[in-house]
């Protein structure tokens, strides 16, 4: 602990590691387990008091002392693999206790080492619902989660063009990711072109995705041809959208997605049902926390306003900033624009829905260049089902789709 070398056994030889720096020991500590207050320097004793009042100490055991000098030096650690969860647990909390996850220089690297080691473990669930401050200001932690099953992002304003579209469709969460929840961010037609872009074209990422959110998004039903490249999409809601309800709307769902429309709400799509688990729930309350004692983000919003004022853009300032997530007013207007779609089980026929037009959804998913109906299959991508306009074969690219697959 005096800096003078580190010295590390491999192979049962005993070798030097240079240039490590080693943290220092803190002197103050928010936990009485931690360190004694007036006795700063003996961090290795704990400090309690009989039953009669008197003041006795006693040495941690050399497992714990292990586990803070661990925790204090957590981005020198290379990897935690193979470490049994256990030992992961404390020393995550450890590391929370020190607040290491608080520190933009050490997070992303800290919390990537744990979430390559312990997986769901350390969050599987993810709730950022019109939290957007929370989501700009720690992207990069936010990427290192690999492991997420459900990820609420609800009023994040996240428009047609975002970062984190490049983490939802990379392969680290093709495997995990179950559940995605995007309404609320102004998404149009082309957001959900770009956001399926990397899928339809390199046939990777979201190819575990059951249930996706895109409601009161100004979406119309061009961009339902997008979402075909999603195999196991089993619930979807398209509430507030511009999709009108009608028969037109239930055959074209039915069609393109092989998905009826529910008479009922779907449970899946409640917010109640959506929370934060793992390890790093806390760590989101934290970066919260930290975030609302540092009120950057209106001193942002004011200086955006005055610079957009002298253009004479107040107006849309005042939309922009002040704008919230689309939400109905009203449980019957709710009622009314409510638009969920599920996949019936294989043996469940519904009379409204006829026998053909699943039949032609099983051929369309199930076959690769084999074209029983001309007129239907030029091929098996969902993105050549818009109607009357001009088809392309499977092979041949857009030009919109080489723009995009570029920018990636």
């Amino acid at each position: 602990m005096d800096n003078d070398g580190v010295y590390v056994r491999e192979k049962g030889v005993l070798r030097r590691v240079s240039e490590v720096v080693l943290s220092q020991p803190k002197p103050v500590s928010s936990s009485c387990r931690r360190t004694n207050p007036f006795v700063p320097k003996k961090e290795h004793f704990i400090f309690t008091y009989n039953a009669e009042g008197s003041l006795r100490y006693s040495t941690k055991s050399l497992f714990d002392i292990t586990l803070l000098f661990v925790a204090d030096n957590i981005h020198h650690v290379d990897s935690l693999v193979g470490f049994p969860e256990q030992v992961g647990d404390r020393l995550f909390a450890a590391a929370e206790e020190n607040r290491v996850f608080v520190n933009t220089d050490i997070s992303p690297k800290a919390l990537q080492l744990f979430g390559d080691a312990y997986g769901q473990m350390v969050l599987g669930s993810l709730c950022l619902r019109n939290r957007f401050p929370l989501l700009h200001e720690r992207m990069d932690e936010i990427k290192t989660f690999h492991s997420l099953k459900s990820l609420d992002l609800f009023g994040c304003r996240l428009d047609d063009d975002h970062e984190i579209f490049q983490h939802l469709t990379s392969t680290s969460l093709a495997n995990s990711l179950t559940h995605l929840f995007i309404g609320g961010n102004s998404l149009s037609d082309v957001g959900l072109q770009r956001l399926t872009a990397p899928i339809r074209i390199l046939r990777k990422g979201l190819d575990c995705l059951q249930l996706l959110d895109v409601s009161y998004n100004p979406i119309s039903e061009r961009a339902l041809r997008y979402l075909t490249c999603l195999p196991k999409l089993e619930k979807l809601d398209v509430s507030g959208t511009r999709l009108k309800f009608g028969a037109g709307l239930k055959k074209t769902i039915l069609k393109v997605l092989g998905l009826i429309y529910s008479e009922e709400p779907l449970d899946a799509f409640d917010h109640s049902r959506c929370k934060t688990e793992g390890w790093a729930e806390q760590v989101i309350n934290q970066w919260e926390t930290n975030s609302l004692q540092m009120p950057k983000q209106k001193k942002i919003e004011a200086s955006r306003t005055s610079a957009l004022r002298f253009f004479g853009r107040q107006k849309f300032v005042r939309e922009v900033l002040k704008a919230a997530p689309l939400v109905c007013d009203s449980a019957d207007e709710a009622k009314s624009d409510r638009l969920h779609f599920y996949r019936p089980a294989a043996n469940n026929h519904t009379p409204e829905n006829q026998d053909p037009f699943k039949e032609n959804h099983r051929v369309k998913n199930s076959c690769q260049g084999v074209k029983k109906r001309p007129h239907q299959s030029d091929g098996c991508d969902g993105e050549h089902r818009s109607p009357p306009t001009k088809r392309l074969p499977s092979s041949a690219l857009t030009a919109e789709d080489v723009d995009l697959l570029n920018s990636y």
